[in-house]
């Protein structure tokens, strides 16, 4: 399956999110439980919120933060 060009934006920020999520999540649920027999159980119930938060995040921050070092940041010589 292939998927048009504008939406490679919104496809590459989907699977940051998704891997940044499952990581980020996975190794808080570990700092947190442990090693333990609940660990699975509440990381795949704290994944998808994890992700619920992450896309939007990662879909709408930049921009803001693009304007952001505009303001803050100036090439040298101009």
């Amino acid at each position: 399956m292939k998927i048009k060009k504008k939406y490679e934006h919104v496809l590459f920020t989907f699977f940051m999110a998704l891997g940044m999520s499952c990581f980020i999540s996975f190794v808080m649920m570990l700092i947190n439980f442990g090693f333990s027999s609940l660990l699975l159980t509440k990381w795949l119930t704290a994944w998808p919120i994890a992700f619920a938060l992450a896309f939007p995040s990662a879909y709408f921050l930049p921009r803001g933060i693009r304007k952001l070092m505009k303001k803050i940041t100036f090439v040298e010589g101009e």
